[in-house]
């Protein structure tokens, strides 16, 4: 990738990170106990909501260091799938899923080209040659 494709990719990168940290702290501190509920509410389990607001949290965290960018980007973009199928799509696209679509092609872009500039997961696996852990990075 071209440096100004890789600073692009960055700043993907820490902002998916950035926003998925938020929606997991927000989570959590609203009481993890009400998104079950509501997970409930519409027909998912409720320990769902559990595994989905931790995804987002340490995912957030992992983007925003850049370790195992292409898989983790992979997990939020199936939580993306999830809420535009379960939720967002019945409400339209404007105030709907356009904001959902949004993150799930950041992720998709992320698993398809990895982000290596500014990344731990680059820093600590550049040795290993072209792995498949040096291009999660």
């Amino acid at each position: 990738m071209s440096n100004k494709t890789e600073v692009g990719a960055l700043l993907l990168r820490v902002v998916l990170g950035v926003v998925f940290f938020a929606h997991g702290t927000v989570k959590f501190q609203g009481g993890i106990e009400n998104i079950a509920g509501w997970f409930e509410s519409i027909g998912l389990p409720g320990a769902l909501a559990y595994v989905v607001a931790t995804i987002e949290l340490v995912g957030g965290i992992a983007l925003i260091l850049g370790l195992g960018t292409r898989i983790v980007s992979a997990l939020l973009g199936v939580i993306m799938i999830g809420a535009i199928i379960t939720v967002q799509l019945s409400v339209g696209f404007i105030g709907g899923y356009a904001y959902d679509l949004m993150l799930l092609i950041v992720a998709v872009y992320l698993v398809m080209n990895g982000s290596k500039i500014l990344s731990l997961g680059q820093f600590f696996f550049k040795g290993q040659g072209n792995n498949s852990i040096t291009k999660s990075a």
